[in-house]
């Protein structure tokens, strides 16, 4: 067994919850309200621009000069082409460039970013590509997932499980796990240890993303589920 796949076995169950999830799975046939998933836009263009900083950090801690140039393109493309993807996203929302650029993070999303910059600054590097994983791999299975289902009416929700559930996207996740598995195989007990830590806490962070946007009420109060994760 892969050792990327020992992570996604170790975190089953919140992966699962992650798939039923009431926010997800209003995604899946439309019926999730506007007002949760434009909060859910708001509070992701944020995280994008902290994860921009994240992939510049493995950039610069990665041991290979091809993981180097791999990360740095994708540094590149998220705070270039990923986020005017996001911002033109948004506006099919209604959500205008300036409401982004005012958005403040809430608790489920600092959590997060805090964690992975943390991290990226203290931890090693192999502990950092587990904590880098949950994102791009569970987005990825997510939309597949969601794909192999009869779309939703609401265009624009087809058009989010269209975006994670494409082949490029694929790859890249693909990508990320085989990095993953081959700096398994030299970190020792110790390292892998960290590693699974750090995939797991990630997972969780994941599934409290979606918690906190299932839970967004109009008042500025967005409390986290009783998953909330723990650092």
């Amino acid at each position: 067994m892969r050792f990327s796949d020992q992570l996604r076995e170790q975190a089953v169950d919140v992966w699962e919850a992650q798939h039923e999830h009431p926010f997800v799975r209003g995604i899946a046939d439309g019926t999730v309200d506007e007002q949760r998933f434009g909060f859910y836009v708001r509070q992701d263009y944020l995280f994008l621009i902290d994860y921009g900083r994240l992939l510049a950090l493995v950039c610069a801690r990665a041991p290979r000069l091809q993981w180097m140039a791999r990360f740095a393109e994708l540094t590149h493309s998220t705070l270039h082409t990923e986020m005017q993807l996001h911002r033109d996203y948004a506006t099919q929302w209604g959500i205008l460039n300036a409401q982004l650029e005012h958005e403040q993070p809430q608790a489920a999303t600092r959590a997060y970013t805090d964690f992975l910059l943390r991290t990226a600054a203290l931890g090693d590097f192999c502990e950092l590509t587990a904590a880098l994983l949950p994102c791009m791999w569970g987005y990825s299975e997510l939309g597949q997932r969601l794909a192999q289902h009869p779309g939703p009416p609401e265009e624009r929700y087809a058009r989010w499980i269209e975006m994670y559930s494409g082949p490029q996207f694929a790859q890249l996740a693909g990508w990320c796990r085989d990095v993953c598995d081959e700096v398994a195989d030299g970190a020792g007990d110790d390292g892998r240890t960290r590693m699974r830590e750090a995939f797991l806490v990630s997972s969780r962070h994941e599934l409290a993303f979606f918690e906190q946007a299932w839970r967004h009420h109009t008042s500025a109060d967005v409390r986290l589920a009783s998953t909330a994760p723990r650092q």
